[in-house]
């Protein structure tokens, strides 16, 4: 019997084969370095579970609502968020599925942490 898959469970990465060169390297650690903020980071965990305007965004994360919008504007100009008008209101969104799970990884692997449950693969 085959496995069932969710369609809208973001797909498994491969592993590169290859060691990454110094652009890979750069790259990720310029990613790392934009979830280092706290508010970005809880901005990206919120988009991990679907598209949200500025207002419902400022209010769960609890964080001035221009501070929200220059956090997003960082992320959206380095690419790890989209943005587009729905009217009067600027909907953001994060289609990056290695982005996703990277982000509901570190939340969970900080769970652990916090909470002192114990590690697992």
């Amino acid at each position: 019997m085959s496995e069932r898959v969710d369609p809208a469970a973001p797909a498994a990465s491969r592993p590169h084969e290859r060691t990454p060169g110094a652009l890979e390297l750069s790259a990720a650690a310029e990613v790392f370095g934009l979830l280092s903020d706290p508010t970005r980071l809880h901005l990206v965990w919120l988009l991990t579970r679907g598209e949200a305007d500025v207002t419902a965004l400022t209010e769960a994360c609890g964080a001035a609502r221009p501070a929200v919008s220059q956090h997003l504007a960082k992320l959206r100009l380095a690419g790890l968020v989209q943005s587009r008008k729905d009217g009067r209101r600027v909907v953001y969104a994060m289609p990056d599925g290695h982005l996703k799970r990277l982000v509901v990884e570190a939340i969970s692997r900080a769970d652990h942490e916090v909470s002192g449950e114990p590690w697992h693969d």
